[in-house]
């Protein structure tokens, strides 16, 4: 067992060697803890070359501050480009948030998502009115806010006006939805920007650092507006957590969908609306993730056996589209990237991350080097060393097991 994956992760020890440990025994040592180390010090000096330094005298300091200034620089070519787009193809005085909304509806993660009707979210809205929502945003009445807001942006102006007893109510509301209360549509991208939207939106962006709410029970994304002085880097950050976002509300369409044959399918939509859906099996010392399940699917189709989803789940159904992808198709100069969400270094037990959402909110947050960010290199990592351990038949049965007595034999619901 590498002590580059035990630090990188911060994995409590000695639980994390002995759990790898097992399942390298189980499989006939294959060394995946080891390829995997090795594979990213190859990559992580690659990167390193490319931000013009040498590979074998650069202190993790120096890494730092490199990745920080290429960031700034990339931001601000980003900035441009999504400024360029808002101005062709919407209008003059349309401003970036714009640029960004029409560069995400272009992307290949919109497709379409298992969410919650219109009809039956304004039913719940209807049974708990936001009313210090409808007063920020100007509204005299819940009939006038329901006509000339959508579902998605009721449900962010809510969540930055509300108490927090009033989303708990909400969401013990959702124990009692049913299939029947969702649709397949296309995942819907929202900028609301009236000056009303910009005020309500100011505190949240200011404190967050980024202008995304997303709302995986609504197949909905909300955009809010940007200050004209947002720091260097939220741009770039609030860019990446769409296309993030993009991909796990596809995750919870397919675990929702899923779920249409269990008596409890409202609790599941809460679990969804609050956070990741987690299976019993366990891997690492872990649960499983459905999302890791979902992007085990989407990297290795092969291994789909139609029979076990029919009829809710399809192959298309499990896409997972590279954030760092994305964002170099929208900027091409964003292509220093690609391939970077579970690179690090580790330098004194932590890690200094080459994932680009770690390096875009260390930049706009200001942190110094003592006060980096890893959070996502973290939960890519992760997820690449539980999928390389997921790809024996033994490990893909355990989760076939824990999924196949929930799916077999239920009746399909119109």
């Amino acid at each position: 067992m590498t002590r580059f994956l035990s630090e990188s992760l911060r994995a409590p020890e000695p639980y994390f060697r002995l759990h790898l440990r097992s399942l390298e025994l189980a499989h006939g040592n294959p060394g995946t803890d080891i390829n995997l180390t090795n594979k990213i010090s190859l990559a992580v000096k690659r990167q390193i070359r490319q931000l013009n330094l040498d590979a074998h005298d650069t202190t993790p300091h120096e890494l730092y501050l490199s990745l920080i200034a290429r960031l700034k620089a990339d931001d601000a070519r980003l900035t441009k480009t999504l400024r360029t787009l808002a101005a062709t193809h919407i209008s003059a005085e349309a401003e970036v948030v714009a640029g960004m909304a029409h560069a995400l509806q272009g992307s290949a993660g919109l497709r379409d998502c298992f969410a919650l009707k219109p009809s039956a979210g304004k039913k719940l809205i209807k049974a708990l009115p936001p009313k210090k929502a409808m007063k920020a945003l100007g509204y005299r009445s819940l009939e006038s806010m329901l006509k000339q807001e959508s579902l998605a942006t009721i449900y962010a102006a809510a969540s930055m006006s509300e108490s927090p007893t009033w989303r708990r109510n909400l969401n013990e509301r959702y124990k009692k939805l049913t299939p029947r209360d969702f649709e397949v549509r296309k995942l819907l991208i929202a900028h609301p920007n009236s000056k009303r939207w910009r005020d309500l939106a100011i505190e949240n962006v200011a404190v967050q650092k980024h202008n995304l709410m997303s709302f995986p029970e609504l197949g909905a994304i909300v955009l809010l507006p940007l200050p004209s002085h947002a720091p260097v880097g939220a741009v770039t950050a609030s860019l990446a957590l769409a296309l993030q976002a993009m991909n796990q509300i596809q995750s919870s369409s397919t675990f929702l969908k899923l779920s249409q044959v269990k008596p409890d399918f409202g609790a599941m939509v809460r679990i969804v609306a609050t956070d990741e859906p987690q299976l019993q099996a366990t891997l690492l010392d872990k649960q499983v993730s459905w999302q890791l399940i979902h992007r085990y699917y989407a990297r290795l189709q092969n291994f789909f056996q139609e029979e076990l989803f029919e009829p809710h789940i399809r192959r298309e159904d499990l896409g997972w589209h590279s954030v760092e992808q994305s964002m170099a198709k929208i900027e091409p100069s964003l292509k220093f990237w690609l391939g970077s969400a579970y690179l690090g270094v580790v330098h004194e037990g932590k890690a200094v991350s080459l994932n680009i959402l770690d390096t875009a909110l260390n930049a706009c947050n200001g942190r110094t080097f003592e006060q980096r960010l890893t959070i996502n290199f973290q939960d890519s990592l992760w997820h690449e060393l539980q999928i390389r351990y997921l790809q024996p038949k033994t490990v893909e049965q355990t989760i076939m097991n824990e999924l196949q007595p929930k799916l077999a034999f239920a009746p399909a619901i119109a």
